[in-house]
């Protein structure tokens, strides 16, 4: 039955005129319960998807970047705590920047890729060193420390780095001490030139069921914030490897599962090129990904030893994290969990606009009552209404929105997307 119901989830999915083809791993205790490809790798030809498919598999490539990071650190050949300049050549603006806050998207530095420019650098061939110039010309976001901003510049940089204290390529460094390491023989640095087997071809999808084939991006760019290509099968490998100890010390593993706080104390649920969340009691470790063609999501229940891969080609609605997640509630069961509890308050003190440095916009949040609850509007989308938690904190699935008070006034919300945790000002203060 089990079985017959994961099956079902993933031909549903690809009856989406958006999705072209998925592959998909669901592995527990073990026990491998699906592994299989849906759909079509390639919709000129009409290509069934093979169980081992490789796909570009976007930003799932920082969890591996991060692991690198921490093996050159167990080795001593860089410090977690030095600054970021203590290895490359980048003007930090008058900030201290150490490398761990590189790895957690709380450096403050600008992404690379919501900068206008990036359009035109993404199909041209030139060098890395490009890049890290034009970056370092922008403002910081915030003060290091102070905010998450998910942040590809920041993987790019640490890729750098990676290649400075080994003396090795990113390439030969990933493939020498993690692929090899992991057993992971179909995996590799993505091109947009080389011909490799198994590979599915990439579809965009710019508008609902309007399926074209994948932009132009040179794997120049992308690099060690996602330029890795693999398969569900040595991603499944590889979270065997990485959450059973094999790669990492214990000290390393846990630095790199566990989120650290924000310079004030703040919570948050990004550690190290993976998320760390609850859903309704299980605890998960997981990271999607996206990139021209394709979209990815992998997921880790540790209490459960659950491993769920979905790589999907094609950039369309509803994606591999809607499927990771149907997957993982047809094995657990309900995952949403948490009980909504009376707000007795005064809503009327949280009402106003607020305002913070989001990823590449300026986020706005108004916040307002009706009959009796609390409403949201975030930018363009329609209101709703979270379900309150304790302590000034609503929720909207995953999402957290918690008020600060300082004194007797609301001054602040900050916004927790999980990959992300926004700090908003309130208008007028």
């Amino acid at each position: 039955m089990l079985i017959t119901a994961l099956d079902a989830a993933a031909r549903a999915h690809v009856e989406s005129e958006s999705v072209p083809g998925i592959s998909v791993a669901v592995v527990q205790h073990g026990a491998t319960l699906l592994m299989k490809g849906y759909g079509y790798v390639d919709l000129e030809w009409g290509v069934p998807t093979p169980s081992d498919a490789s796909y570009e598999i976007g930003s799932i490539t920082k969890q591996f970047t991060a692991a690198a990071v921490l093996l050159l650190a167990e080795e001593g050949k860089l410090d977690l705590d030095a600054d970021l300049t203590d290895y490359l050549d980048f003007n930090t603006q008058g900030y201290s920047v150490p490398v761990r806050r590189l790895l957690d998207h709380t450096s403050g530095i600008k992404g690379y890729t919501e900068m206008p420019i990036f359009g035109e650098l993404s199909s041209s061939k030139l060098p890395r060193d490009t890049l890290v110039r034009m970056v370092e010309n922008e403002p910081f976001e915030f003060e290091p420390g102070t905010a998450l901003i998910y942040n590809n510049s920041a993987y790019f940089l640490l890729g750098l780095i990676i290649e400075e204290v080994s003396g090795e390529s990113y390439e030969d460094f990933i493939e020498r001490r993690l692929f090899d390491a992991s057993e992971m023989k179909d995996s590799y640095y993505c091109s947009e030139t080389a011909v490799k087997t198994n590979r599915a071809h990439g579809y965009d999808v710019p508008e609902p069921n309007r399926v074209i084939r994948k932009r132009y991006l040179d794997h120049t760019w992308p690099y060690a914030a996602g330029s890795l290509c693999s398969t569900t099968s040595d991603l499944v490998a590889w979270n065997r490897a990485l959450h059973s100890g094999e790669l990492l010390s214990a000290s390393s593993y846990s630095a790199m599962t566990t989120p650290a706080p924000l310079e004030d104390g703040t919570r948050v649920r990004y550690a190290m090129g993976l998320t760390v969340a609850d859903q309704g009691g299980h605890r998960v470790i997981a990271h999607g990904g996206g990139i021209n063609g394709f979209t990815s999501d992998g997921r880790y229940y540790p209490d459960d030893d659950l491993i769920i891969v979905v790589l999907q080609n094609s950039t369309g609605a509803p994606g591999p994290g809607a499927l990771g997640q149907a997957l993982a509630q047809t094995v657990l069961g309900d995952l949403e969990g948490t009980v909504e509890v009376p707000f007795t308050g005064d809503l009327g003190q949280l009402t106003g606009s607020y305002v913070g440095p989001a990823r590449g916009t300026q986020l706005s949040v108004i916040a307002s009552v009706n009959n009796g609850k609390l409403e949201l509007e975030m930018g363009q989308a329609s209101k709703f209404e979270p379900d309150y938690r304790g302590d000034l904190t609503w929720t909207r699935g995953s999402q957290e929105f918690t008020f600060i008070r300082q004194g007797e006034r609301i001054v602040e919300l900050r916004f927790d997307s999980v990959s992300g945790h926004y700090v908003l000002r309130r208008d007028g203060l």
